[in-house]
């Protein structure tokens, strides 16, 4: 039985998954996959036996993704299971953005005596806010999460602005045809009302929110980050605020220098907790992680290329490899020199890896043998693995 070692709970959706398909958890210091959310792993030892780590949700940045390329483990996201969940989050603080709803709970439970309207009405003119309808919404990163966001925005008679890097076919189809497609990142930051971000953390999206952004902003614009930590720079966030440069920064990631701060609103990290969120991710988390493992399928990777092929033959060899030239002809010409006759061929790259996964029917017991070591030794060679159809 192949062994999984799962963290943080993982919703137990994810691991009937598993279980149903003959995996043990957590049952021996060897395992083949690990499945996560929002365990730090960076401090902690990876047994030599893991192929693929999993994380239930959109973020990988607890993960030393880096470290475990060079090594050919697969690192793989769900990306969209936690969608409407953050969607539905980044909406409830569009509204707290607009109206000073926290404030003003906070006002009535302090009121006491006769009706609370009466007594408070001298008082409400101190919590009357803007309604959302007509204002600007900007949406920087139109994926799984910000396409939601701005198609719903809609909705609220809201004009919605959007920008993508990655902006592509997929992309725009989700997008609805009323959206304004911004040329670049200043264009939405100079126009919208409020901003929302929803990119993904890398080195080069590191504060990618920074001073010189605000500084082209509205100083009557909000601010919405439930994307990553890091995206916006919080001290250029609470400058901006402190000399009324913008008007309310809301967040999902606890800082300690805005931490009292009386312009913005902190949430702990809630964007993806909900019920259905966790369920979904835990299974795709799990789907991803036994198709991989039994068919040598890469869904949804981030640090490999993604090949998801029908398994039609006996057998597959999976071989994680850089991506330099010359290599499919080596592979090539490793299985012509033994004698095994290759059914199909796919090969994809991304950045410096590549994958490249080799469907066989003809395979004695001796050439796996063989294989299982000496490809291994081809140049740039990381990682080979061998799969069996047990449905063929």
């Amino acid at each position: 039985m192949t062994t999984i070692k799962t963290y943080n709970a993982i919703s137990t959706i994810g691991l009937d998954y598993l279980k149903q398909h003959d995996y043990e958890i957590n049952t021996n210091d060897n395992p083949k996959g690990i499945l996560l959310r929002s365990q730090n792993l960076h401090n902690e030892e990876i047994a030599a036996s893991v192929r693929a780590v999993v994380r239930a949700g959109a973020g990988f940045n607890n993960i030393p993704v880096d470290d475990l390329s060079k090594r050919g483990v697969v690192v793989f996201n769900t990306p969209g299971g936690n969608a409407n969940a953050v969607k539905e989050l980044t909406l409830a603080s569009l509204i707290l953005a607009a109206r000073p709803v926290i404030g003003a709970i906070g006002f009535a439970n302090e009121t006491r005596g006769g009706d609370v309207s009466l007594r408070t009405e001298v008082s409400k003119g101190g919590y009357r806010g803007t309604e959302l309808a007509g204002k600007t919404l900007g949406v920087i990163g139109l994926g799984n999460v910000g396409s939601k966001v701005a198609n719903t925005a809609l909705a609220l008679d809201m004009d919605v602005i959007g920008y993508d890097p990655g902006l592509n076919a997929n992309t725009a189809w989700r997008i609805d045809r009323h959206i304004l497609h911004a040329k670049n990142v200043q264009e939405v930051l100079q126009k919208a009302d409020y901003i929302t971000v929803h990119i993904p953390l890398t080195d080069k999206n590191k504060f990618f929110i920074d001073s010189d952004s605000i500084a082209l902003m509205k100083p009557t614009a909000a601010l919405l980050n439930f994307s990553r930590n890091g995206i916006v720079n919080d001290l250029a966030a609470k400058a901006a605020l402190d000399n009324d440069k913008l008007r309310v920064y809301i967040t999902d990631f606890a800082d300690e220098a805005l931490f009292d701060h009386p312009k913005v609103i902190i949430t702990p990290h809630i964007g993806g907790s909900t019920v259905e969120a966790e369920d979904t991710s835990a299974l795709m988390a799990a789907r991803q992680l036994d198709e991989y493992l039994t068919t040598g399928n890469i869904i949804n990777s981030v640090n490999y290329p993604d090949i998801d092929e029908p398994f039609t033959t006996k057998y597959r060899v999976g071989i994680i490899h850089e991506n330099v030239p010359n290599m499919i002809s080596q592979i090539s010409k490793f299985f012509g020199d033994n004698d095994i006759n290759i059914e199909q061929l796919s090969n994809r790259a991304v950045g410096a890896y590549a994958y490249t996964l080799v469907a066989i029917n003809n395979f004695s017991d001796a050439q796996q043998e063989y294989v299982k070591t000496a490809l291994d030794e081809i140049p740039h060679v990381i990682l080979t693995r061998r799969y069996v159809n047990e449905n063929y």
